[in-house]
């Protein structure tokens, strides 16, 4: 057993859970520390993995790392994610109307902005909402950090339906803003298209992207490659949606004939989509009409 991915992969289920690390350990009757330690890749016992599977609801197999690992919740699949990104050496994203990774830092700064004005609207437990936008928060800012230091390769496949929808609406499209709220959050959208625009043409080394003109995605999902294995990610949940409210259920399996199903559904994609000088032409001119509407 990899004692090391079994420690990833109950921190990921302990987020999703939303139960506490204490309150875990309690119910296992072992300390917070060694949670902690198991989280970490120390030695663990089958009977506790078994208890452990008990107590998060979920498949024993599936803490092991065998078969399909199933997401309810933004915190437990962003984490996942995280924990994959680490050895990952090529990341393909199909669809969305951004790479998450690429963004800026006025995107990150632009949207907790949009998080504090919609928690201080919520009727509910704004305590419990503040710390979930927190979590979340905490794993992407985290994400980023990785990708600066590891700069893996990313193919990203982006959808032109979508890329007009982020235009129209801005980045937190679902929260509900202030007109001036949402008036900043339509200019970061536009600042972070005319980045991938200007990414086109400039062709980075690391980085491609290509832009399907009129396809619709039903799911957007990822593959990520390591040196030993892939993995792909069908997530239904955005980076920039409030986690309280969102969803739907995350898939992360290393199945070969998963992975190999959705790589041949990319690379058919890929060949259709735009790309360079002729991609950013496409993005630019959509800008335009948006403008101009």
């Amino acid at each position: 057993m990899r004692f090391t991915e079994i420690g990833q992969q109950l921190r990921a289920y302990r987020l999703e859970s939303g139960l506490r690390a204490e309150e875990i350990a309690a119910r296992l009757g072992v300390s917070r520390a060694a949670l902690y330690r198991y989280e970490k890749g120390e030695v663990i016992k089958l009977d506790t993995v078994k208890r452990l599977a008990e107590l998060l609801k979920i498949s024993p197999l599936s803490l092991l790392g065998i078969g399909v690992e199933y997401y309810n919740r933004p915190v437990g699949y962003f984490e996942r994610i995280r924990q994959t990104e680490e050895s990952a050496d090529q990341i393909l994203q199909v669809f969305g109307p951004l790479c998450y990774l690429t963004t800026s830092e006025a995107y990150d700064a632009a949207l907790a902005d949009a998080y504090e004005e919609s928690m201080s609207q919520s009727a509910g437990d704004k305590a419990s909402l503040r710390a979930s936008i927190e979590q979340v928060q905490g794993i992407l800012a985290a994400r980023k950090r990785m990708y600066a230091m590891r700069r893996p390769g990313i193919i990203a496949i982006l959808s032109l339906p979508r890329i007009q929808r982020l235009l129209d609406a801005g980045i937190a499209g679902s929260l509900t803003l202030s007109d001036s709220m949402r008036r900043r959050c339509r200019q970061v959208a536009e600042s972070e298209i005319e980045h991938i625009a200007a990414m086109m043409e400039a062709e980075p080394m690391g980085l491609q992207f290509g832009v399907l003109p009129s396809a619709e995605p039903t799911s957007s999902f990822k593959i990520l490659r390591a040196r030993d294995r892939a993995t792909l990610a069908i997530n239904p949940f955005r980076a920039d949606g409030l986690p309280s409210i969102q969803t739907g259920v995350a898939m992360i399996t290393g199945a070969d004939e998963a992975v190999a199903t959705h790589q041949r559904v990319a690379e058919q994609m890929w060949r259709e989509s735009l790309k360079g000088a002729a991609g950013a032409a496409q993005v630019r001119a959509l800008m335009q009409m948006q403008r101009a509407a």
